[in-house]
């Protein structure tokens, strides 16, 4: 005699989860082992040159992970890896730092960051050239 497969949703799956022991909720089980939650070492951030500018709505970071916009309570963030140039320049106004990050696939994106003064820019820019350099040396 040959054994028929129970009809579709006729009993528990083959490939599926056991059933709960008696008296268990469903779907919730014993809880996972302590080593499931064990602290992960922290990962060790590269050393390197940092770059921030801020003002009352916008920020630009440029660290060893890459470069990161805020603007206006929204971020993006831009993994070197993914970069395939940073491009800046003052503004119209002589006091306002843009910066645009050029993706691998051509897409751009744009920053802007209003300085306290001329001198506040000016010193800005001689940090960004150093530190995208450090980076990005063929940028």
């Amino acid at each position: 005699m040959t054994t028929q497969p129970p009809p579709y949703g006729g009993g528990p799956h083959p490939y599926g989860p056991p059933p709960p022991p008696p008296g268990a909720a469903p779907g919730f089980g014993p809880p996972p082992p302590p080593s499931a939650f064990a602290a992960q070492p922290p990962q060790q951030a590269l050393e390197g040159p940092e770059f921030m500018a801020v003002d009352r709505h916008n920020s630009i970071v440029v660290d060893s992970a890459g470069v990161a916009f805020e603007d206006h309570g929204h971020s993006a963030e831009f993994p070197w890896h993914e970069i395939r140039s940073v491009h800046y320049k003052a503004g119209p106004n002589g006091k306002t730092l843009m910066m645009a990050v050029i993706h691998l696939d051509g897409r751009f994106y744009e920053c802007v960051v209003d300085a306290r003064s001329r001198d506040t820019l000016g010193r800005w820019f001689a940090e960004l050239a150093a530190i995208l350099g450090y980076y990005k040396p063929l940028a």
